[in-house]
């Protein structure tokens, strides 16, 4: 009887499974995408589409997105049958750049490059945006016929840090090491297992270290402080430069490691993540892994950043972790004791700890009208993860690893 329920609860794996072999060859494309726009204004397009060289790195089982996060979707749906085949959401700089005043004022161009399955036949692959509603609608859309996708020319392949299995069934992270010379080689490795060491120092990554795969990869691709007036903000414009760079190697994430004393650091949900080598690091980069990864908001209080209000809106910020209690019931309300006011006053509570679960106001750059779930988290001020946020980051763990 054991054997049979287990087989019985196996099967939904299984059909995901064998539907990954009817729709997909088991390659690895690879889009290159031009972004335009400002505050009132956004255009896409596909530049380029290529054969990554390499095969898919991603799960075989969890093609559909779970999660509605992130301003922006890519959707590969079957040309022959309109079935939606594969869907991941995922943020930019451009989304940032549009609630400065520069992105007011002037109109930019930003680079995207997305990585998803090869299609087995032809396929439309659409890239989609969020309307005031908050709900996807397609921004653009092309034919891709597997047969004529070209071969990527950046055949290269990073060097393993650490693998502890196939890429299907792991997190493949992929450090990304700017600002170092050929002579530098003794610190590289150094600064590869310091970098190592971080990620794996602190839950909920040290309790799930064997299902990461580690590589490393030395590239210069233009990260710079300052992005959008923010000092210790360090990222790069140069997206298909930094996909040049990683080539063949599996990348579910990617960590641009800063050959740069200065604090700082950056992330973008499913895009990538930076941070320097500060004493610091061993919190920024868990920080912001949490943006890129996990796609929590910031839950600090910063009035001076430009776009400190991109969260005060008439809707249900889209991060798990923030909420203006517009529609506090689809957060973290099932968490609250009853006991528990929401509001919630502020509590004397020891850095150390995040204290009761409740909706503290205070977060996503805003002073007032944006909550957060405890007095402490990781992405405030490098306490530890709260249940909220360390709850996503196991949710999303799941997405690469069953």
């Amino acid at each position: 009887m054991k054997r049979f329920v287990l087989w019985i609860c196996l099967l939904p794996l299984l059909a995901q499974a064998q539907d990954f072999g009817r729709w997909f060859d088991g390659r690895t494309l690879r889009v290159d995408c031009l972004r335009r726009g400002n505050a009132e204004a956004d255009t896409v397009w596909v530049k380029q589409l290529t054969d990554r060289g390499a095969a898919w790195h991603g799960s075989h089982t969890h093609l559909l997105d779970p999660f509605d996060n992130g301003d922006y979707r890519i959707l590969l749906r079957d040309q022959a049958t309109g079935r939606v085949l594969y869907t991941r959401c995922y943020d930019n700089l451009f989304r940032e750049y549009r609630d400065t005043p520069e992105g007011h004022l002037r109109i930019a161009l930003f680079e995207e490059t997305m990585l998803v399955p090869m299609p087995r036949r032809k396929a439309q692959l659409v890239l989609q945006r969020r309307n005031a509603e908050q709900h996807f609608v397609d921004a653009t859309q092309i034919v891709v016929d597997p047969r004529k996708v070209p071969m990527n020319e950046h055949l290269q392949c990073g060097q393993p840090l650490e693998v502890n299995g196939g890429v299907e069934k792991k997190i493949d992270v992929a450090i990304v090491a700017q600002g170092y010379a050929e002579s530098d080689s003794l610190q590289l490795a150094q600064d590869y297992l310091r970098m190592q060491g971080i990620l794996f120092g602190k839950e909920p990554f040290a309790s799930h270290r064997e299902d990461f795969n580690v590589y490393g990869v030395r590239a210069d691709v233009g990260v710079d402080y300052n992005t959008f007036g923010a000092d210790r903000y360090a990222m790069t414009f140069r997206l298909h430069q930094l996909h040049d760079a990683l080539g063949t190697t599996p990348a579910d994430y990617i960590v641009i490691m800063l050959n740069n004393p200065t604090y700082g650091g950056g992330a973008i949900y499913n895009f990538y993540a930076v941070s320097s080598l500060h004493p610091m690091a061993e919190y920024v980069l868990v920080h912001e892994l949490g943006h890129g990864i996990g796609g929590l908001s910031d839950e600090y209080v910063d009035e001076d950043l430009s776009y400190a209000s991109m969260h005060r809106t008439p809707r249900e910020p889209l991060q798990p972790n923030i909420t203006n209690l517009v529609d506090f019931q689809s957060k973290w309300a099932h968490l609250v004791a009853k006991d528990v006011p929401v509001p919630t006053p502020d509590l004397d509570v020891p850095r150390t700890e995040c204290g009761p679960v409740g909706a503290y106001e205070g977060a996503g750059y805003s002073a007032k009208g944006v909550y957060r779930p405890t007095m402490h988290c990781m992405m405030r001020d490098y306490a530890p993860f709260c249940p909220v946020c360390l709850q996503r980051m196991e949710d999303v763990f799941k997405l690469y690893t069953e």
